[in-house]
Order: structure tokens, then sequence, then C-alpha cells
């Protein structure tokens, strides 16, 4: 039951529609997670003498144990939002997503960051502006002047050590972000 549930409406008259499509809402986001503590949801026309093109400006604050999920949709961001359906529609998608997130992070189904490759230059072609590393795992992978950090192309030398990210190329694994990695470095 969404007895958690409180919406309000400024500037302009409470529309039972949209009470109730936000009632779904609030009813699909209770179905996901069962311990939501309270939802707050306010609903501002802009002042009443703009009638043509009113942009809606919708708030929900959702309150979960150990969280709070607050979202807004501000019309300046989203002129799609003359549709007030749509506004409700973007809001709870986007506090859905949060709250699903908050879920992951409390059962630690968190994803980790990718670590970047490492190796060492096997071999620079400087007067075609290129180069290959072998990877740790022996790969061997291109990269081309481009990739390498703050135009360090011209000081990398044969054997130097380097962290890089991996990317499918169009003949092999490539490399992006080469960036040497020093006498002082953990592997």
């Amino acid at each position: 039951m969404t007895n958690w549930l409180q919406i309000t409406f400024r500037n302009m008259d409470a529309s039972e529609a949209v009470e109730a499509r936000i009632r779904e809402r609030a009813a699909e986001l209770e179905q996901f997670y069962d311990r939501i503590v309270s939802c707050r949801v306010v609903i501002e026309a802009p002042h009443r003498r703009h009638e043509q093109g009113k942009l809606f400006h919708i708030r929900v604050d959702l309150k979960v144990p150990g969280r709070e999920i607050v979202v807004k949709r501000d019309p300046e961001q989203h002129h799609a939002h003359e549709d007030i359906h749509v506004a409700v529609r973007d809001c709870f998608d986007a506090v859905r997503r949060q709250l699903e997130d908050h879920v992951r992070r409390q059962r630690g189904d968190v994803k980790g960051h990718e670590v970047p490759g490492h190796g060492r230059i096997r071999d620079l072609i400087a007067e075609k502006d290129f180069g290959f590393i072998e990877a740790s795992d022996g790969t061997e992978v291109y990269f081309h002047r481009n990739a390498v950090a703050n135009r360090g192309f011209d000081k990398l030398k044969v054997g130097e050590q380097v962290r890089f990210s991996l990317h499918p190329g169009e003949k092999g694994p490539q490399a992006s972000s080469v960036t040497p990695m020093g006498k002082h470095h953990l592997v």
C-alpha cells in the first residue's frame, strides 16, 4: 500500500489523472523495493499568466533505509515537459534507476573499475607515428602517436613500462591513453 506517498500540486489545480499515474508509478517502486519509508512528489506549474507552452517542475523525494533519493526535473533542461505525463514518467524513471543503484550497492553488486592495462613498449615506428606494446599477458597492442598522453610519443623508449586502456581495433587490440609508468610504479 502506498500510504507513504504525498502528492502536492502548486500553481495548478489537482489532476486526478496525474495523481493516478503518480500512484501507479509509486506502486511500481514499492513492488521493486518494499522498504520505502516515504515519497513526496511536488508538481509545480509556472505562474498562471503563462497558459500556453507551460513547462512543469517536478520533484520526487524518496526515502529508503540508508538513503534519500531526490530527483527533480526543471523545464529549462527538459523541453518535452510541456506534457505533464512525460515529465512524471521521466522523473520516476530517474528515481527507479537511482533506487536500483542503491539496491545493487546494498547487495554488494557494484561494478569495480576496470584496471588499466600495462606492459612495455616493444616497437616504435616513429616515422609512421605508431608503435606496439607488449601487454603483461603477452598480447601485442597497437598504439598511435595521438594515443600517448601529454604529447609524449617522442619521449618513449623501447622497453619502457606503460599503462593504457585497451579497445578493439580494426586489425586487433588497440591502446588509448598510453601513459609512461616511470621508475616508481605499482603493477
